[in-house]
């Protein structure tokens, strides 16, 4: 049973993360963003949030395969990897969707698409199937990264 609340927590505190990040930016998805000019490629806005949840889910499910490892340095190492890539996710939606800074955002999602590889290696080494969990992310993020780069480019 604690085990159970475990990965409930895990998943509410990674949805939690991504819901807030979500309701910060709705005028700007819903407004501005409505204006830009996107790739042919640019998926529909009704995909984004199923496609959100399945991630923020699994970074829960593996946040929670990594608490359950034993401590050691791999551990630590992958935790700070994984809270840097989430607070770079949280942000990257306020300063692309809020502040319509979608050069600054396109920046900082390769930071945050290096900090996702660098928390798929340390999650690796601590429990295989929390990193492989995380492979979803980085490809979402990846494809993010050139929809945000051929926006910047467009806009």
């Amino acid at each position: 049973m604690k085990a159970i609340l475990k990965l409930i927590g895990c998943i509410l505190l990674t949805m939690s993360i991504g819901g807030l990040s979500g309701y910060a930016t709705i005028d700007g998805v819903n407004g501005w963003y409505t204006t830009l000019q996107k790739p042919s490629f640019n998926p529909p806005n009704y995909l984004f949030g199923p496609v959100w949840s399945l991630l923020y889910l699994l970074m829960g499910v593996s946040l929670f395969l990594i608490l359950r490892a034993d401590k050691s340095p791999a551990r630590s190492k992958s935790m700070a990897a994984f809270i840097i890539q989430l607070l770079l996710n949280f942000f990257w939606s306020i300063i692309f969707f809020r502040f319509h800074a979608v050069g600054i955002a396109l920046v900082e999602i390769v930071l945050m698409w290096s900090s996702i590889l660098w928390m798929i290696v340390a999650m690796y080494r601590v429990h295989k199937s929390a990193a492989l969990l995380q492979i979803p992310y980085i490809c979402w993020v990846s494809f993010a990264t050139v929809l945000n780069a051929s926006i910047y480019v467009l806009n």
